[in-house]
């Protein structure tokens, strides 16, 4: 073989249709036969980001793909995040680092340059690895965007990788999402298209058959396989699509705590809690419309890519009086990092990096204020909390300095250089803490600790929780895949070398 990978495309016929799982399992099933696997997605668009070893910011699916394919994570992997703050704009991060904010119109002016900066990304990656498994973003078929494309059927012409179509039958007209995106692809682009995979089918598949062949036949086309729907792993979510329009929370009749998180407009690393929602004998429930908490176990006020106006959107919507009533009534609190600049006292954004410079009131539940400024912390951190250790991340670009002998964690190392700082803080009844640290529950002894503060400390935590739980999840995602995919069939797609199970010495 040469010294320069071989590629593999996952695209969509829209957004959420399962691309990010499946190229997930991909990663996993190479990696499991030998293969240096990398994951690539040119142009991610997600407030739920994470940081790799050298203190850069990247999307946390292709963390997720990169933990799969068992390689440490590299922004060349995600060259291009785009963290929306509104409507229409979004914080461009190139590299890892932040490049500029941007209306969507902006962006598009810059398309060719990110378009040249994520070639050389995947080059770089290419140069290193036996096998690239690119993922796109929403539909590759969308035909007003097409020309500037840098992250679909462009990237995958560029990468001369074959391209395996995902669709989604859950939400119904699979066919049509298939044949209709075919249609709206010249020729050359049709060519690339090698087969499909149809996700999220719920039933009896042999009933599913005649539309099987109906669409190799319409399109002399394979289907690689029908993936079920699967509830006995999880996989991290993408895109907070997962956690849209949550229904109010209503107690079980047994009398099962439960947890809540707010669900922001603007909510970003959601993914912190997912350690929270496996564990057995407590519930994790998102909460949007405004209700009563005093059912509630604890309330936890997330990230957020726009902190002032998430405080605004908890003043409007009367969340703020409900989340003032529940911790004067005994209730738990606890925010990370956005969710912890709201606890405190006022936030300014003196520079306008939110909006219009200006200073916005917080809860008052904590004695801190927050300065909104540039250059944007992101650091793995480890920490200790009460003399345990734990290790998390950040990404903020506020400051927050709360009285010493209130904060809440001691922090040893950012990106791994030895420091004695302070992170958070407590509020005199014990009942309401903030931390900038994302990630907290990854580690099975902080989770028992801050289970132990609301009061739920009989509730087991298994030690195959956060990271171990993960690697866990990828192998019975890829015995998932394996069942239910041919991947032969994909495999034949490579070049031979990598179908024999050849790699780079």
């Amino acid at each position: 073989m040469t010294n320069k990978a071989a590629c593999l495309a996952v695209l969509g016929t829209g957004s959420d249709v399962g691309k990010s799982i499946v190229t997930t399992a991909l990663c996993r099933i190479f990696a499991n036969r030998g293969l240096r696997v990398a994951p690539f997605k040119a142009q991610n668009m997600s407030n739920n980001s994470g940081v790799t070893p050298e203190g850069l910011e990247m999307g946390r699916a292709q963390i997720v793909q990169a933990e799969a394919a068992r390689v440490p994570p590299h922004c060349d992997m995600n060259p291009v995040l785009l963290k929306p703050v509104s409507d229409v704009g979004s914080q461009v991060i190139l590299h890892g680092v932040a490049w500029m904010d941007a209306t969507s119109q902006s962006y598009y002016t810059k398309k060719e340059v990110l378009f040249a900066e994520s070639r050389a990304a995947l080059d770089r990656l290419r140069a290193g690895h036996d096998l690239i498994v690119l993922e796109g973003a929403g539909s590759c078929a969308e035909v007003n965007l097409m020309a500037n494309d840098i992250v679909n059927l462009r990237m995958a012409a560029y990468a001369e990788a074959p391209v395996i179509l995902v669709a989604d039958i859950d939400r119904g007209g699979v066919f049509a999402q298939i044949v209709g995106t075919l249609a709206c692809l010249s020729a050359e682009e049709q060519a690339r298209i090698g087969g499909f995979v149809i996700n999220r089918f719920r039933g009896d598949l042999s009933l599913f058959q005649p539309g099987i062949d109906w669409m190799r036949q319409r399109t002399g086309k394979p289907v690689f396989g029908v993936r079920p729907w699967f509830k006995h792993f999880h996989i991290e979510a993408e895109d907070a699509v997962v956690i849209e329009n949550p229904r109010p929370y209503q107690p079980t009749g047994d009398s099962t705590p439960a947890i809540g998180v707010l669900r922001l407009p603007h909510i970003s690393n959601f993914t912190d809690f997912d350690p929270l929602a496996t564990l057995e004998g407590c519930r994790l429930v998102y909460l949007q419309q405004p209700q009563p908490l005093d059912r509630l176990a604890a309330v936890i006020l997330p990230g957020s890519k726009a902190t002032c106006a998430d405080l605004h959107w908890l003043e409007d919507t009367g969340w703020r009086e409900h989340l003032l009533r529940y911790t004067a009534g005994g209730g738990h609190l606890l925010g990370i990092c956005g969710g912890y600049q709201m606890l405190g006292t006022r936030v300014h954004d003196p520079d306008g990096i939110e909006g219009p410079p200006g200073a916005t009131r917080g809860l008052g539940l904590l004695p801190v204020e927050t300065v909104l400024k540039s250059p944007k912390t992101t650091t793995i951190t480890d920490f200790t909390w009460q003399g345990v250790a734990g290790r998390g991340y950040e990404i903020h670009m506020g400051r927050t300095d709360p009285p010493r002998e209130r904060s809440l964690v001691t922090v040893q190392r950012r990106n791994g250089v030895v420091c004695d700082d302070r992170d958070g803080c407590v509020a005199d009844n014990g009942r309401v803490l903030g931390t900038y640290m994302h990630g907290l529950f990854d580690s099975p002894a902080i989770t028992r600790c801050w289970l132990a503060a609301i009061g739920l400390g009989d509730i087991p935590v298994d030690r195959l929780h956060g990271p171990a739980a993960r690697d866990r999840a990828y192998e019975q995602l890829a015995e998932h895949a394996l069942a239910h995919l041919d991947i032969e069939a994909i495999t034949a797609l490579l070049p031979p070398a990598l179908r024999e199970g050849g790699c780079h010495a």
